[in-house]
């Protein structure tokens, strides 16, 4: 039997036409679809217009009105397509897999770098792709689509502007190589016996800072006074500066001590962080309530932090949730 696949459209790329102003989402989801007719031969399709946005325009709210429109229809479909842009796709991922958890359906995200209605385009393989993925037996979870690539979608990240193959899975193995007809899956599905579980609220106050050498520490003041939470992007396997003028630990107490929550990620793509191999890390771990990504994305760092702060901001409770695996996010 056929499977039931829901299309929610939210604009990107994938959806866009030619204006005096650039490339702008205009085509609709009946549009996309109207692109790749096989799609019906091998699964049932209904459509829904969420969004038509260029992905760039994306807020954290957007995540929630996915999450709902998922959890509306989710006992009418067996699965679900979102089509998205490409600049905020990889954050879209992951925070659906912390806003709808322990799904026994597919919740794939796709797009592409060029629009459907170009001469030349990656977006019909990426969408029949993704459909193909999303009607294939057993397949559950929050994946992202992407250049014959499934991805688990906690540990994409969006490596090139340009090309086809502009995704990559970090720390983590590809989920599935989806090659026409032919799927070889690499990671199962894992049968669990918990229910789906959505989440609806979101806590956008989380700041990104990437630090660079000569940075003043006195930017962790305006930070705190401006949101709640901080992922820094530290050097290495983690670490902040200490020495002469520019002494970050001391405005890292500061924050901490408001109850702010830090976590201190890495600027290396590959093999995360590990702040207890040196001093420049162990001397923040020892001395303040800090968490560590270690091999999390940081887009998955930051929505997790999103997801979790909506529902506390207590030090210790964040902590449990945050070390807490949520569809492969982190092996430590």
């Amino acid at each position: 039997m056929k499977k039931n696949i829901l299309l929610i459209a939210t604009g990107g790329t994938i959806a866009s036409k030619k204006t005096d102003e650039g490339l702008a989402p205009g085509i609709t989801s009946e549009e996309l679809l109207s692109y790749v007719p096989e799609i019906k031969k091998f699964c049932n399709v209904d459509t829904i217009q969420l969004l038509n946005i260029d992905s760039t325009n994306i807020q954290p709210e957007y995540w929630v009105l996915m999450t709902e429109a998922i959890e509306k229809n989710y006992d009418k479909y067996d699965g679900f397509v979102i089509s998205h842009g490409t600049d905020t796709m990889s954050y879209t991922s992951a925070a659906l897999s912390y806003l709808i958890q322990n799904p026994d359906k597919p919740i794939v995200v796709t797009g592409s770098q060029k629009p459907i209605n170009a001469d030349i385009t990656d977006a019909k393989k990426n969408l029949l792709d993704s459909f193909r993925f999303a009607a294939e037996k057993d397949v559950k979870g929050v994946y992202l689509v992407f250049d014959g690539k499934a991805i688990v979608g906690t540990r994409a990240r969006k490596v090139k502007s340009k090309s086809y193959s502009a995704f990559e899975s970090i720390n983590f193995p590809v989920a599935a190589i989806i090659d026409d007809t032919r799927i070889t899956r690499y990671i199962r599905s894992e049968h669990e016996n918990e229910t789906v579980k959505f989440y609806k609220s979101i806590y956008p106050s989380i700041f990104l800072l990437k630090l660079v050498p000569g940075m003043e520490p006195d930017v962790l003041d305006y930070i705190g006074e401006k949101y709640e939470g901080v992922v820094i992007e530290s050097y290495g396997v983690g670490g902040l500066p200490f020495l002469d003028k520019r002494n970050f630990l001391e405005k890292l107490g500061d924050l901490t001590e408001k109850g702010k929550i830090v976590v201190v990620a890495t600027q290396v793509m590959f093999e995360g962080s590990d702040m207890g191999v040196y001093e420049v890390g162990v001397r923040a771990l020892k001395q303040f309530n800090v968490l560590q990504a270690f091999d999390m994305t940081i887009e998955a760092a930051i929505t997790k932090l999103m997801w979790i702060m909506a529902q506390t901001k207590d030090f210790d409770e964040v902590k449990e949730k945050f070390y807490t695996r949520i569809n492969e996010d982190s092996l430590y």
